[in-house]
């Protein structure tokens, strides 16, 4: 590392740009240091490998392999450089630390360790798409950028193979760590994408059962178990989801030709069914978010403005609009006061999702308890099993509010589109068959027409005044049930909201026929509403599911 860092730091800039701050590794390729640039004012991460031996031309492979690539989850090469001792690539700096480093330290639990292999797919499906194989996909060269939740990075291009390049290893040289090797490439052949297909798989089973499927502490052993195949996951983890295990199974297949895709396994990992028969996973531990503030990229610009977006302007604005409508709308907190309790609780919503979204929940109850003491602890308990069900993605809790911003507009069926910023299909399908019931409840508030029935709503309630929270909700069963229209929309917006993410990405065939069903659906149930507001609906969730860019 000294004589490194004397070459980085003999002159004041390096590649006449970036000036060296601290090392933030060394390995078999060289050094990696935490650089500034001094022309953008960005840190970057910038790799510097000496041009003795292989390594020099496997980092300028590397290069050009990460120039070809432009994905979120894959890392981002800057620029290229050389002088007479040195190869130097500069990289977009992610704080962080490797898969390895999560798992030894206790980090990932199952739902996260699905998430960091699915995200990691993606990278990989976008890669195999551009012709170019990593064949060094290991734990190690994974990142999981400092986050609240699973943010991937794929690293070290080093190895890879391209369509455009014949292969720099001699022959019999199998480059890559051997214990996430495939059989296929130990044999000798030629590595193609289900190379690393196997190696995820390895990576799923490794961090899944907590101990590795084929190292035997020696090469020998190790590449005998790897030819035999890998043992079932369900003998070391009987408490997981039969569907997991039969996926991971899958991936370590030894007939490569019947491995999946990339873009299939993410696909796989995300949708599988997720009971358990028993245990419980450690909750991570929360860490700080890292927004990505200079992405160099036309393309990077807007997926870091929809992070954004999604992640902090969304969960404020639904969070303001919430709070300000309940307090102007119900009688209890003083006149003047609801855009400032809308301000403050957007504002907590857009810092801190789950604080945010706590205190949203709880200024309904003291407007409700205004009304009837019974009705404000039946609501108290609901909010509570909200809160629960939002918890671990807070900044999709309000999610639901969209469904009386829609309404008026005549496009509540376009609830299940906006359900996808939540994570996980329960939480989708409760965010928009809510949606409609909240929608509901709010015309009645204002006394206008209920939605999809064009019916007034009910002039009383009977529950005012009373301080029994079970007779409130009797109280207000009766009334949904006297709506089954309503019951019957909150049932087709639940479903369409958990089977949307089946349809992406399986090409304009699987998008039309969502649609139409989705159509067809939201007519049937509501037989006496606009087919108007429907049809556009249906076009328009087609033709976002149509033009999705491809991982």
């Amino acid at each position: 590392m000294r004589a490194v860092s004397s070459a980085a730091l003999a002159h004041d800039l390096v590649i006449g740009r970036y000036r060296p701050v601290r090392p933030l590794g060394s390995g078999g390729m060289g050094h990696v240091w935490l650089a500034r640039d001094e022309v953008t004012g960005l840190d970057v991460a910038l790799k510097i490998v000496g041009r003795e031996g292989k390594a020099a031309a496997r980092a300028e492979r590397e290069a050009a392999a990460a120039a070809a690539l432009r994905h979120p989850r894959c890392q981002r090469i800057y620029a290229l450089a050389r002088d007479p001792g040195h190869v130097y690539i500069a990289y977009e700096y992610v704080p962080g630390r490797t898969l390895r480093e999560a798992v030894r330290a206790g980090q990932l639990n199952d739902a996260s360790t699905v998430e960091a292999a699915a995200q990691l797919c993606e990278a990989l499906a976008h890669a195999h798409g551009r012709g170019i194989v990593h064949r060094d996909v290991k734990p190690a060269n994974v990142l999981l950028a400092e986050s609240e939740e699973i943010d991937v990075r794929l690293l070290d291009f080093g190895l890879a193979q391209m369509a455009a390049f014949d292969t720099i290893t001699a022959h019999g040289d199998v480059p890559g760590t051997l214990a996430y090797i495939s059989p296929e490439r130990l044999r000798g052949e030629g590595g193609t994408g289900a190379a690393d297909i196997w190696a995820v798989g390895v990576i799923l089973w490794e961090t899944l059962a907590g101990r590795h499927p084929f190292w035997e502490g020696g090469p020998i052993g190790t590449s005998r178990r790897i030819q035999e195949g890998a043992p079932p996951l369900e003998e070391e983890r009987p408490d997981l989801p039969r569907a997991l295990c039969e996926i991971v199974s899958r991936a370590l297949v030894v007939n490569p030709a019947n491995r999946p895709r990339a873009d299939r396994l993410a696909n796989d990992l995300r949708s599988f069914p997720r009971r358990r028969t028993r245990g419980k996973d450690p909750k991570p531990p929360r860490t700080p978010t890292v927004v990505d503030v200079a992405p160099a990229e036309p393309r990077d610009l807007f997926l870091a403005a929809a992070t954004i977006a999604r992640d902090r302007v969304v969960p404020g604005a639904l969070a303001a609009a919430s709070t300000t409508w309940v307090a102007s709308a119900l009688p209890f907190y003083p006149a003047g006061w609801a855009i400032g309790l809308g301000a403050a609780a957007g504002a907590l919503a857009a810092v801190a999702p789950r604080a945010g979204l706590a205190v949203t929940l709880a200024t309904f109850f003291f407007p409700l308890a205004n009304v009837s003491l019974g009705l404000a602890v039946a609501y108290a308990a609901v909010a509570l099993a909200w809160l629960a069900l939002s918890w671990r993605d807070a900044r999709a809790g309000l999610i639901v509010a969209t469904g009386p911003l829609l309404a008026p507009l005549g496009l509540l069926a376009a609830v299940p589109l906006a359900a996808q910023l939540a994570r996980g299909r329960l939480r989708r399908a409760a965010q928009a068959g809510a949606a409609v019931l909240v929608a509901a409840v709010v015309a009645a508030v204002r006394g206008v027409e209920l939605p999809f029935e064009d019916a007034p709503p009910p002039a009383d309630l009977g529950i005012a005044g009373s301080d029994r929270p079970v007779a409130v909700a009797h109280a207000l069963w009766s009334q949904l049930a006297a709506h089954p229209v309503l019951i019957a929309e909150a049932i087709v917006a639940a479903a369409a909201a958990a089977l949307l993410p089946y349809a992406r990405r399986r090409g304009p065939w699987t998008a039309v026929l969502y649609a139409g069903g989705l159509l067809a659906a939201a007519a049937l149930a509501a037989p006496a509403t606009s087919v108007l507001p429907l049809v556009l609906v249906a076009w328009a969730t087609a033709a976002a599911l149509i033009v999705e860019p491809a991982n």
